[in-house]
């Protein structure tokens, strides 16, 4: 049977890129919490306060526009200023490579001194590496970033749009289908089942406890949408 000429096996995933996929999931399922949350709490409010199906559809489809564009400007925000920060400090370390090549060899060699090489092991590599490319060596090994993989904020932002969007269409839907009379209690139970899970991906993800992750998010998307029932019952009763 051919072996791998390169030592690894082809099919399992690199550490580093294993965690960037974990990041990018975990945060679709943060996003899609916070669009079945927000959108839940908005329509059965408005659901409390009237039986008009226009009314309430308006309502979930502003929420749901108004929360898709917020959470892809705020990734996008976020995300570019992160990678400004980033640019920012490969482009010194590039800098320093080429003012004081020797200053970052012994550098280099001493952070792999520090990882448990041997001082003659270490200059070794740190030579090998910089052969090779020194300024993708000094990148990963002091920075932790690859120059060839900073995030991207335009990809960030479809991504919390998208996530937030399909979270919110489940309560939107719920509200929506049912007959009148049962709008609510439906709605309640599909987002209750839709955020066990949530949590339970989530928790799965970040390998915490499962149990307490799902209490968690249930507990407090069940609180969001009994305050915002009650204050659209307070709002039907007063004729506002």
């Amino acid at each position: 049977m051919a072996q791998p000429t390169n030592g690894t096996h082809p099919h399992e995933p690199h550490a580093e890129g294993l965690s960037a996929r974990l990041n990018w999931l975990r945060a679709g399922v943060l996003g899609a919490n916070d669009g079945i949350v927000s959108t839940a709490g908005l329509v059965v409010g408005v659901a409390a306060a009237t039986t008009s199906t226009s009314a309430i559809l308006t309502a979930g489809v502003a929420g749901l526009s108004a929360g898709a564009i917020s959470m892809a400007v705020g990734e996008y925000v976020s995300v570019s200023t992160q990678r400004d920060s980033e640019r920012a400090l490969l482009a010194k370390e590039a800098r320093e490579l080429r003012e004081e090549p020797e200053t970052e060899l012994e550098e280099l060699a001493g952070i792999y001194t520090a990882k448990g090489l041997t001082p003659e092991t270490a200059r070794k590599v740190a030579e090998e590496l910089t052969a090779h490319d020194a300024f993708t060596a000094h990148a990963e090994a002091e920075l932790g970033l690859d120059p060839e993989e900073l995030t991207n904020p335009w990809q960030a932002a479809a991504s919390s749009a998208v996530s937030f969007t399909v979270g919110a269409l489940l309560p939107l839907l719920a509200i929506l289908l049912p007959p009148v009379h049962l709008r609510i209690p439906v709605t309640f139970v599909a987002v209750l089942i839709a955020l066990a899970l949530t949590g339970s991906v989530s928790a799965r993800l970040g390998g915490s406890d499962r149990a307490r992750a799902v209490l968690r998010v249930v507990l407090g998307g069940a609180l969001a949408m009994a305050v915002t029932y009650g204050i659209g019952q307070l709002a039907g009763l007063s004729g506002i």
